[in-house]
């Protein structure tokens, strides 16, 4: 702000974002990934939620459908429906949250355009393995020699920096050349209401440049218009760096020594801040209208297409994770005599 002029950091930006701040998230996703990204395979967005957005109008024209995984970010619903398309959703792996093949393959009809998944996952913080992502990308390849047209994959990615220890957390777009990387640097250094993201097109994708061209008109169809231009020259500084997130891994493990030890059975995250535990009745809803009763705000699974199941979220004070644990003994004895 002290060296800007008053046009650079307040103007509009160029449509297709600042060319320098462009050249510096490709060279950052070089650098770290092995990748050979240009300025011309970035678009700066007002965080994931715009990025989502402007990929799903790229790649799909009414009548089409995204396939996405449950459990899954009820928000994607009106991404996609307000593109004309439609989302349909592969039913969970719940063993661990990782993708069931035989369901993927029997929704991926000739109407799929594009696939969208989250990694690492809200709400169960998985992260997909290279074995998995390997194995989505040879199915892709068929299919796409089956239908006779390109398939997508949208990589929704604004917690890829918070993962835990000893956890591999691949880069989506190493593995399918078609890959659409929709990033937020709300979670990784702690802005979300700065609403700073980029779409990111993998380089090997077909007419990559072209898209990002197709994003400046997407946003003028979609109102989005270029994210501020004081938030694009600041985030440049920190493109490399994260936020202190340990405390999620430290309130993780809290979280999860406590509710297995509990009873609860819980696929354990390998990111986010977010816990997917079984609900101890078969109805998520009404053990979490139960909850609330000892001061627990739990997200009933239904939500997320995955029901029996429930949502925490823990990025909050270690303290107060300490203090919920009490109430969760509290609940556990007086409803389930557990």
């Amino acid at each position: 702000m002290q060296e800007e002029g008053t046009a650079g950091l307040h103007g509009y930006s160029p449509s297709l974002g600042i060319d320098y701040v462009r050249e510096a998230i490709a060279d950052s996703l070089n650098r770290r990934f092995g990748m050979s990204y240009t300025k011309d395979h970035i678009f700066p967005t007002s965080g994931c939620a715009a990025a989502l957005t402007h990929a799903f109008h790229l790649v799909t024209v009414p009548g089409d459908t995204v396939l996405a995984f449950a459990p899954y970010f009820p928000e994607y619903h009106p991404y996609v429906d307000l593109t004309g398309a439609r989302l349909k959703v592969v039913p969970p792996d719940v063993k661990n949250f990782q993708v069931d093949f035989e369901k993927f393959e029997e929704a991926l009809t000739p109407d799929v355009m594009a696939i969208l998944v989250n990694t690492p996952n809200n709400p169960s913080g998985t992260v997909l393995t290279p074995e998995t992502l390997t194995a989505m990308a040879d199915i892709l390849k068929r299919k796409e020699k089956e239908f006779g047209h390109d398939i997508y994959l949208i990589s929704d990615e604004p917690y890829r920096e918070i993962v835990f220890e000893g956890v591999d957390a691949p880069y989506v777009a190493k593995y399918y050349d078609k890959t659409i990387t929709c990033y937020s640097f709300s979670k990784s250094v702690s802005l979300p209401g700065e609403r700073i993201g980029y779409v990111a097109i993998a380089p090997e994708c077909p007419e990559a440049e072209t898209m990002i061209q197709m994003c400046g008109q997407i946003s003028r169809g979609v109102g989005h218009n270029c994210p501020s231009s004081l938030i694009q020259r600041a985030v440049v500084s920190v493109l490399d760096m994260t936020s202190d997130l340990s405390v999620y891994e430290k309130n993780m493990n809290i979280l999860y020594k406590e509710l297995t030890g509990l009873g609860f059975s819980v696929v354990k995250p390998r990111g986010t801040f977010y816990m997917f535990p079984k609900a101890l009745e078969e109805d998520a809803k009404v053990f979490a209208r139960k909850a609330l009763k000892y001061d627990l705000l739990l997200v009933p699974g239904d939500t997320f297409e995955c029901p029996g199941y429930f949502r925490i979220a823990y990025c909050i004070d270690t303290e107060k994770v300490e203090r919920s644990l009490d109430a969760f003994r509290r609940f556990v004895k007086a409803e389930y005599g557990m």
